[in-house]
C-alpha cells in the first residue's frame, strides 16, 4: 500500500505533457460572444474556421492560403491585405468586411455574401463566385492591388 502511495504521489508530481492545440481548440477559447479575435500579421496557412463567428475579427495581414471558412461570420471583420490564395469560403458573410488589398487568387467564394464589403484594390484573379455577388462586387470595384498589381475590377471581370 505504501508503495502504491509513493508512486502516485511521484506520478502527479510529474509535470503534465505539452499538447499543441489544434485551430479548432483554440477557436473554442477564441470563439466568445462580445471578444475580437486579433488574427493580424499571423502566419494562419490552411487554417479552418469553418462555422465560426469571426464578426468584427481582425485578420489585417494575415496569410491565409488555402485557409478554410466554411459557414463563417465574418460580417464587418477586416481581412485588409490578406492572401486568401486557394482558399475556400463557401457560405461565408463578408457583409461590411474590410478587404481593401486582399489577394483572393484561385479562391473558392461559392454561395458567400459580400453586401457592404469593401473591395479596394482586391485581386480576384481565378476566384470562383456566383454571379449575382460578382455583379454586386464590380457595382464598387475599384483600385489595384499593391502586391500583385491586378486591376481589382479585372480580376472580377467587370465590364
Amino acid at each position: 500500500m505504501r508503495l502504491l502511495t509513493l508512486l502516485l504521489v511521484v506520478i502527479i508530481s510529474l509535470p503534465a505533457p505539452a499538447f499543441a492545440a489544434s485551430s479548432a481548440a483554440i477557436r473554442a477559447y477564441d470563439d466568445v460572444e462580445g471578444v475580437v479575435q486579433d488574427y493580424a500579421g499571423q502566419n494562419l496557412f490552411q487554417a479552418e474556421f469553418g462555422d465560426s463567428n469571426l464578426v468584427g475579427a481582425n485578420f489585417d495581414g494575415a496569410n491565409l492560403q488555402g485557409a478554410v471558412f466554411n459557414g463563417a461570420k465574418l460580417k464587418n471583420a477586416n481581412l485588409h491585405g490578406v492572401d486568401f490564395s486557394n482558399g475556400i469560403a463557401y457560405i461565408t458573410d463578408f457583409s461590411g468586411a474590410n478587404l481593401t488589398d486582399a489577394i483572393f487568387n484561385s479562391a473558392m467564394l461559392l454561395k458567400s455574401e459580400f453586401k457592404g464589403a469593401d473591395v479596394m484594390g482586391a485581386d480576384f484573379t481565378d476566384a470562383s463566385l456566383d454571379r449575382a455577388q460578382l455583379i454586386k462586387l464590380c457595382q464598387s470595384a475599384s483600385g489595384v492591388n499593391p502586391k500583385t498589381g491586378v486591376d481589382t475590377r479585372e480580376s472580377l471581370g467587370c465590364k
